[in-house]
């Protein structure tokens, strides 16, 4: 009798919990059609429904408050020299033509250019260093405008790498993996907060080409990899068309195109609904994207606009597009309307013979520009918002590569230390961070390693590199493989 009582009671006291009256069921409703309201406004996609919304409500929620919306990478491929730029080591002068201490170098695996030299001698830089700002960083002759701009700056002296080789090395630093088919730093950005502006892709990449010796740069660089097609970088080319196939073949208007999306977005909707392929809809989002980006892109490119005092700080080459000055400028012009990651390439750093003259060049080539964009943006109130980054995929030996000539010698790869800046977005400025030995070998404190530089990256951006994964084959892969410490040192 008691147990039938029990029961009988909380069977009452659970429809009591399921009851409410009128006042209690509108006040709830209310609130949840202004959280609806407030998401729809906040969140323009969130209610489209199936995986699309799901999407939206992901992104739009880093895992933490950014310091930073956006990111302009500024990528020196082939290897800048940091003993001819951000490394001063006087000692390499003193030492001029003497062998490298074999205590020094500790067995350190070589390339095959120089693993069969006799000797290594060493040679110190053909250029003069000085401090500069408020930080007292050193800074070669060959920058005096990123000299100007030190105490914005952050200058990793401690960066190494695991590749020795450009293709892996340049892979390593752009996809987390020396391997190719692997997503992009800037598809994971993409994937992790998606896009400020739905008329532009959030992923652009620009390519210019310096005056000294060049490695290959491949579009595996910029892959998508695993994850959804809408994620790989877009390309902007020099010229007339900056996007190649944008726009629509002769004897095809607007009218038309827009038709025939249409009926193809219809077509695409049949297929998806048979087959369930998410990439049937990556390719509907973007044609969409490209239908749009009609209009977009000759506007963000024109640059016949900017005012006169912005193409002096810049340079003349600025005006003309497909330069090192024209790309930084366009980047600056694409990140001001919220594309979320501008990537730029520029080739010529790999100075295994004629360094002082060839990398005099490449120098005169990128230090203006650099510099102006982080002018520019600071001017302009959004370098507080934009993480800024220079750098190339590793470094130069502090040894002579071939003939010993102090006005023509060469260096070869070295991935054990190695100079990047940064600027903006959440890093202190004004700061030179982590320290190379008397011979610039070796780190002596604060090792920055690559993994490390992109778990850092994505910190700035409000996302944690061990949650930002994507189930590829049975794995959870992430840009900072299963590796990679935040790097607290140079947070602001």
């Amino acid at each position: 009798m008691e147990a039938k009582n029990k029961s009988s009671m909380e069977k009452e006291i659970g429809n009591a919990k399921l009851f409410q009256n009128r006042r209690q069921f509108l006040s709830t409703l209310s609130v949840g059609i202004g959280s609806a309201a407030l998401g729809s406004l906040l969140i323009p996609k969130l209610f489209t429904g199936g995986q699309q919304g799901q999407e939206a409500l992901a992104k739009a929620i880093p895992h933490f408050a950014p310091k930073a919306k956006r990111v302009i990478y500024l990528f020196q491929s082939g290897g800048v020299s940091q003993l001819e730029s951000f490394d001063y080591k006087p000692k390499l002068r003193e030492m001029m033509g003497q062998d490298l201490p074999a205590s020094i170098q500790g067995g350190q695996r070589l390339t095959g250019m120089t693993s069969g030299q006799a000797s290594f001698p060493l040679v110190g830089s053909y250029y003069d260093f000085a401090q500069y700002g408020q930080s007292r960083a050193w800074v070669s002759d060959l920058f005096p405008h990123t000299a100007k701009i030190v105490d914005d700056l952050c200058i990793i002296r401690s960066m190494h790498t695991d590749a020795i080789n450009h293709d892996p090395a340049i892979t390593f630093f752009q996809t987390g993996a020396q391997q190719g088919n692997r997503p992009s730093m800037g598809a994971w950005l993409s994937y992790g907060l998606g896009s400020e502006n739905e008329n532009l892709p959030a992923f652009c990449v620009l390519i210019s080409k310096g005056k000294g010796d060049s490695q290959g740069i491949y579009s595996k660089l910029w892959t998508n990899g695993f994850l959804d097609s809408v994620h790989q970088g877009v390309q902007f080319m020099g010229g007339p068309n900056p996007v190649l196939y944008l726009n629509n073949p002769e004897g095809t208007d607007k009218v038309s195109r827009r038709n025939l999306l249409d009926k193809l977005g219809e077509l695409n909707a049949m297929q998806f609904e048979v087959f369930g392929d998410q990439e049937i809809t990556a390719k509907v989002q973007q044609y969409e994207m490209a239908y749009r980006m009609q209009t977009s892109v000759p506007e963000v490119t024109d640059v016949s606009k900017e005012p006169d005092h912005i193409v002096k700080m810049y340079g003349p080459e600025c005006l003309v597009p497909g330069t090192y000055a024209a790309n930084c400028l366009l980047a600056r012009k694409l990140s001001e309307n919220g594309v979320r990651f501008v990537q730029l390439y520029h080739q010529g750093w790999d100075q295994h013979g004629a360094l002082p003259g060839q990398m005099a060049l490449q120098a005169k080539d990128v230090d203006q520009a650099s510099a102006a964009l982080v002018t520019d943006l600071k001017q302009r109130g959004l370098l507080d918002e934009t993480l800024v980054m220079w750098g190339g995929e590793f470094g130069r030996t502090n040894y002579c590569q071939g003939h010993m000539s102090f006005d023509n010698y060469g260096r070869d790869h070295h991935p054990r230390s190695f100079s990047v800046w940064m600027a903006g977005g959440g890093v202190k400025p004004g700061l030179v961070y982590g320290e190379t030995d008397e011979f610039g070998y070796n780190i002596a404190k604060d090792p920055v390693h690559v993994h490390d530089f992109h778990a850092t990256i994505l910190h700035l951006l409000g996302l944690d590199h061990e949650k930002l994964t994507y189930q590829h084959l049975g794995r959870r892969y992430r840009l900072t493989d299963v590796a990679g410490n935040v790097v607290k040192g140079i947070l602001a």
